[in-house]
């Protein structure tokens, strides 16, 4: 029975052109740059134009990945599209995606929602499917718009959001290959819903005046409560892929966690002992991009060559659900 192995074989991006940094909040709100920087880390994102929808942003990053694969697009077997806040309830995203990219082939597309933990586990499915030779060439974008979702009277959550995606083509590694998707370990806790939570606009709460006149339309989150169950259930995450695979922190070169906070990020760190030079943040430049967070942050410090071909790199999300994951793989 032959053994395969998953690998990266390329990453891409895409920003809106239009950036909001915190001077511009400062107009807008009662808010100061010191404030979000010293809470949060960021200085910019990035939000879509009203022309804009989330199939535009991922069929640009999802072409970028697959151009940087060294592939065609009649190569991808499979596509899959971690998000919430999808083009419309259905068709999914990632037919669209299909659509744009031009791809005839009757390849499967589906989206994924599992909040900012979404691109993760649809890099998890991605494994799965080349570990077990049925496909080659998966294509697996996280894309958001929450610039749709933010309720600008909320000052405690309007400043954390962007718009973008991050997408990663994953490929059947060759055995001289050093490249390889090591493992990756996945959770849900379903009993705290309310604690990062969209309540209207599905079939719970469907669309009406009153829902739009209760601001039932935009994120909630309960911050600090968020903040302790992100540390901890990554930590897990990431401790079970490490020890799973008998590898020490030290061989880590790099951790890359969902992009939410620079306090997560670095308490993350800071717990699992990693040397603070080793964790990747990218926050001050795209804000929080929930499930586009990971892939956006990969394809910057690949692109910029400060991640490099061979390295270490353990991944780490955390969502709304509450879900959360990690990956360990060898660029």
């Amino acid at each position: 029975m032959n053994v395969y192995h998953a690998k990266i074989s390329g990453t891409g991006r895409y920003l809106p052109e239009k950036t909001v940094n915190n001077f511009d909040l400062e107009k807008r709100i009662d808010t100061s740059d010191e404030w979000i920087k010293t809470r949060t880390g960021m200085f910019e994102r990035h939000f879509i134009a009203d022309d804009e929808a989330a199939s535009d942003l991922a069929y640009h990053a999802g072409k970028q990945a697959i151009e940087n694969a060294g592939l065609k697009t009649r190569d991808i077997e499979m596509i899959i599209c971690a998000t919430v806040t999808g083009d419309h309830p259905f068709p999914s995203t990632a037919c669209l995606v299909q659509k744009h990219l031009g791809i005839k082939n009757n390849c499967p597309a589906f989206d994924l929602s599992a909040g900012c933990t979404g691109f993760v586990y649809a890099s998890s499915i991605a494994k799965q499917y080349i570990e077990n030779g049925i496909y080659k060439n998966i294509l697996v974008i996280g894309v958001e718009v929450l610039s749709r979702l933010i309720d600008w009277e909320d000052r405690s959550t309007c400043v954390l959001f962007g718009d973008g995606a991050g997408a990663v083509v994953y490929s059947r590694a060759e055995s001289t290959d050093v490249s390889r998707f090591i493992d990756s370990e996945i959770y849900a806790d379903g009993s705290l819903p309310e604690l990062l939570i969209v309540k209207a606009g599905g079939s719970r709460k469907r669309p009406s005046i009153e829902t739009v006149q209760n601001k039932e339309h935009f994120i909630r989150m309960e911050g600090n409560r968020v903040f302790k169950l992100a540390v901890k259930s990554m930590y897990k995450a990431c401790d079970v892929v490490l020890k799973r695979n008998h590898a020490d922190v030290k061989s880590i070169d790099w951790i890359l966690t969902h992009q939410a906070n620079m306090r997560i990020i670095a308490s993350l760190g800071k717990k699992l002992k990693i040397d603070g030079n080793k964790v990747i943040s990218v926050i001050e430049k795209y804000a929080n991009t929930s499930a586009a967070s990971i892939p956006i942050a990969l394809d910057d410090v690949m692109s910029s060559g400060k991640v490099r071909h061979g390295d270490l790199v353990l991944f780490a999300a955390f969502g709304a659900g509450l879900t959360s994951g990690s990956m360990l793989i060898r660029i």
